[in-house]
């Protein structure tokens, strides 16, 4: 009897996580025949800084396939997200109450879309000012010539930096929904968080100053943005059992 419940549990897990990689699989598939344009995409902030005549280079033989195909299935990632996250909360909505589904649902729909908007904000703002950047301060007589793997890495790196950053008025409404900290001890925090921007902005972003400010200050900004949205939202909930 104890064990009917698991084995339904887990047959259940396995046909939401098919489910959500079937998804995967179909638009990756989809996208295959545009792996190239998409590339040519997501390489275009920086090949428009590149001199006339100049263009991004293969170091590895295989490279000019399996870039591409690897940023292919990144874009597929994010279209089916919004499936990939309906079979996640398909699996574990049964298991809460009313009072936490009102709760966990609006955080991870805003944490997916803070995420995006961070990717968004890197490459549409930050990526142009740093590329045009590296290629004002190339010295004379250097080819400025990328590695297609290495640009896929350092690009991928700085949606990861730019994606958790945006994060932050979510882990501060959760920290204050929590009971963790208070708004008033976030605000007497507030120094010690502008030095950590700027902190981890140069340790996550290309040794220059205007990327660091760029991460630094849209990171304090957000910390400020969720303290604000903490006062309406976060307050610790109440024990449902107590009324």
């Amino acid at each position: 009897m104890n064990e009917q419940p698991l084995v339904a549990h887990l047959l259940e897990l396995r046909t939401r996580l098919v489910r959500a990689l079937l998804g995967l699989v179909v638009v990756f598939l989809a996208l295959f025949h545009w792996s190239g344009t998409i590339y040519h995409l997501l390489a275009q902030p920086l090949m428009d800084v590149l001199p006339a005549g100049a263009s991004m280079i293969a170091t590895d033989v295989t490279a000019p396939f399996f870039v591409p195909l690897k940023v292919t299935m990144l874009v597929a990632f994010l279209i089916s997200l919004p499936n990939t996250l309906y079979q996640v909360w398909a699996f574990v909505a049964p298991g809460l109450y009313s009072h936490e589904k009102r709760l966990v649902l609006p955080l991870v729909v805003s944490s997916v879309l803070l995420f995006l908007v961070g990717m968004a904000f890197a490459y549409f703002l930050v990526f142009p000012v740093v590329f045009g950047f590296m290629s004002s301060v190339t010295p004379a007589g250097v080819s400025m010539m990328t590695d297609i793997d290495k640009y896929l890495s350092f690009v991928l790196g700085m949606f990861v930096a730019f994606g958790i950053t945006f994060e932050v008025p979510i882990v501060v409404i959760v920290l204050v929904r929590m009971g963790v900290v208070s708004v008033e001890k976030l605000r007497q925090g507030r120094p010690y968080v502008i030095v950590g921007a700027f902190v981890v902005a140069a340790v996550v972003t290309p040794p220059d100053v205007l990327s660091q400010i760029m991460l630094a200050v849209p990171l304090w900004l957000l910390y400020e943005a969720g303290i604000l949205m903490a006062l309406f939202l976060g307050r610790p909930a109440r024990n449902p059992s107590a009324t």
